[in-house]
């Protein structure tokens, strides 16, 4: 019987990395910047927003965490040289959508509180994708089933905080797509091994259409999330379940019963 591998990230880079990544949030916060007004024309159409150079931080922080996250793998015992792009892709989102819920916050002791638990969440979801790098990790799974359902709450947490910042429907489906696109494309891969491009930005586009439709609902900010969530979700359970032989009826039985389910919830959520 092969002994059971246990592997977890070196020590110091984690926390060289976790350090950098939370330093960037807080400079971030205490710099004064002066924003600027930016117009854009298409189509025949302007659009104006305002431009802040502390957003580049948030970007800065996640290309940081998706470069941190190849050092950390880098050093695993079982790397064997592959490409590490897979397992770049939940950090990097992780970053992202913590700097944008802090960007949006007002600094005080709620602000302060997100960031210990943002901290949190990224030591949890770095360590998590060291763990799946070896399938053989007798951990493997349960850290497989840890990211997809933290990468179905950070998009939820990120919906919630551009909902509650009251931003634009350009600038919210901006930030959607990509970010469901990112889950999806990790959930299958995390299941199957597979990398389907395809399906994350089919399900992704699907997805602007519900962001677009509800964003004129009186919903509070966790009702959006939740009313996203479920279709979201949804689309992922179904290509897995495709994949699986599952037959179609099923498949969409299970599909819609999700979808339900996350928007009874949200209608909980509103009350």
């Amino acid at each position: 019987m092969s002994a059971e591998r246990r592997h977890l990230p070196d020590s110091n880079r984690l926390s060289v990395l976790l350090a950098a990544v939370l330093l960037s949030y807080v400079l971030a916060q205490m710099m004064e910047w002066e924003k600027y007004a930016v117009l854009i024309q298409l189509f025949g159409v302007d659009y104006s927003f305002d431009f802040e150079p502390r957003s580049l931080a948030i970007w800065l922080a996640a290309g940081l965490t998706a470069s941190g996250m190849d050092w950390l793998l880098r050093s695993h015992p079982q790397y064997d040289g592959r490409s590490t792009l897979p397992h770049w892709i939940l950090p990097a989102l992780t970053a992202a959508i913590l700097g944008i819920s802090l960007y949006t916050m007002p600094l005080g002791l709620s602000w302060w509180l997100g960031f210990a638990l943002g901290g949190l969440l990224l030591f949890l979801v770095l360590t998590a994708e060291y763990i799946v790098l070896d399938s053989s990790d007798v951990r493997h799974p349960a850290a497989s089933a840890g990211l997809m359902a933290l990468s179905f709450a950070l998009f939820v947490i990120l919906v919630a905080s551009l909902s509650y910042a009251n931003v634009r429907l350009t600038v919210l489906v901006l930030a959607i797509f990509p970010a469901a696109s990112m889950v999806v494309l990790r959930a299958i891969y995390l299941e199957t091994g597979v990398w389907d491009s395809w399906w994350s930005l089919t399900s992704a586009f699907v997805l602007t259409q519900f962001a677009a439709a509800f964003h004129y609902w009186p919903l509070k900010p966790v009702q959006y999330g939740l009313a996203l969530l479920g279709p979201l979700y949804a689309l992922t359970n179904l290509t897995l379940n495709l994949r699986e032989q599952v037959s179609a009826h099923r498949a969409g039985l299970s599909a819609l019963g999700s979808v339900s389910i996350f928007w009874i919830a949200a209608l909980f959520a509103g009350r």
